[in-house]
């Protein structure tokens, strides 16, 4: 069998590919032009490598042609950046994942996995941990989004019988996660405190968010394609919260020494609490996370570690 993954040459995604390389399975990646493979993933050379625009439907065509199984992995937006501007939210998520969709019944595609976001499709929760089964009333474009993708899907499925698979993440962590970049907290905190850099708290630090580690994650992934069951919704998490507080705290015991804190503004998109409840995932899926933090933590500390030196550490994290 062979499986496209789109936005594969991400974090994710090349941890996703791995993975499936291991079961057996032929993986094709396709992803921006000119993305930079980490040097960590050089089993992406195991790959076939298409690059292309994921908002064009010829590049989407080309990609799909000869799979079996589509990963979509594509987000072109993050949280707070999703506000600011929704119609490009919805104009490059929602409607270019329609015409994926158009273009994966043409081929008979006989499934899509999609990466949601279990931290923002449920809004503010009425219950903790949160189950598959609370209303969603995302207060951000990029969870509106997203749960317009899961719609969709499932109209694709009514409509067409494309089976389809929904994975609502929580915040995953580890090797890969660019510690640079703007949005991450564990790698991106991690990196500045190995900077002797301060890092910011949004309000009081009492925000409480569950972290994933990347292994557990993409075993999801691989068992939610084998799924055939009664149900197409999945939170991934770890089941257990941690504030930013507790993991600024955390990163001071791998790290041994004190890091600096920066007290901010409260960000509004942040709802106070989200925990993931995985209990569907562990009965339908036969998946729980093997990963505690604290060991996860460590390898993702070793990682950024042994990871060659870029010029800028980011001053905020988005």
């Amino acid at each position: 069998m062979k499986c496209v993954l789109f936005g594969g040459g991400g974090f994710i995604g090349s941890h996703l590919s791995k993975e499936l390389l291991v079961h057996g399975y032929e993986v094709r990646i396709f992803d921006r032009p000119n993305l930079l493979r980490e040097g960590c993933f050089s089993h992406l050379d195991n790959c076939e490598w298409m690059e292309g625009d994921f908002l064009n439907k010829d590049d989407v065509s080309k990609a799909i042609t000869g799979c079996q199984v589509v990963f979509h992995l594509v987000s072109t937006t993050l949280p707070k950046g999703s506000n600011e501007n929704p119609l490009y939210d919805i104009e490059s998520n929602v409607i270019s994942t329609i015409q994926m969709l158009e273009v994966a019944v043409q081929a008979g595609i006989r499934k899509v996995i999609f990466a949601s976001s279990g931290g923002t499709v449920y809004g503010t929760p009425r219950e903790v941990p949160i189950p598959e089964t609370h209303p969603t009333d995302p207060i951000c474009s990029y969870g509106i989004g997203k749960l317009a993708i899961e719609k969709y899907l499932h109209l694709y499925n009514l409509q067409h019988n494309l089976d389809y698979c929904v994975l609502r993440m929580a915040n995953p962590y580890g090797e890969g996660q660019r510690p640079t970049a703007s949005q991450g907290a564990v790698a991106v905190f991690l990196n500045r405190a190995l900077h002797h850099k301060g890092i910011e708290i949004w309000g009081d630090g009492a925000v409480i968010r569950d972290y994933i580690y990347i292994g557990d994650v993409v075993e999801a992934f691989v068992k939610a394609m084998l799924y055939s069951g009664e149900y197409r919704i999945f939170n991934i998490g770890c089941g257990q919260g941690l504030s930013v507080l507790e993991l600024v705290r955390n990163i001071e015991i791998v790290i041994r020494h004190p890091i600096a804190r920066i007290h901010v503004s409260g960000r509004t998109f942040d709802v106070p609490t989200n925990v993931l409840n995985i209990s569907r995932a562990y009965k339908a899926l036969n998946w729980q996370p093997k990963t505690s933090f604290q060991d996860g933590l460590a390898q993702t500390l070793h990682w950024v570690e042994r990871r060659p030196a870029e010029t800028s550490v980011p001053e905020t994290l988005t």
